[in-house]
């Protein structure tokens, strides 16, 4: 199985930014930045993602990673 993860926490904790901030900064909703703070979403928006990145000034593959599971 490979998994999609974000990585808005950790870079909202290195540039010292809450949930609140980013989601005024970047004019998404606050459920949906809490939710990929927390890398819980389920589907990620495009728009979104593009906001956020604009925002942060990172690219789709800083914010977002794909991982391989070893499981078979």
């Amino acid at each position: 199985m490979n998994l999609i993860r974000s990585r808005l926490k950790e870079i909202a904790d290195s540039r010292e930014l809450s949930i609140r901030e980013i989601a005024r900064g970047s004019d998404c909703h606050f459920e949906i930045v809490r939710r990929l703070y927390n890398d819980t979403m389920e589907r990620y928006p495009r728009d979104v993602i593009d906001k956020l990145c604009t925002y942060l000034d990172v690219e789709v593959g800083e914010l977002l990673t794909h991982e391989k599971s070893t499981e078979n």
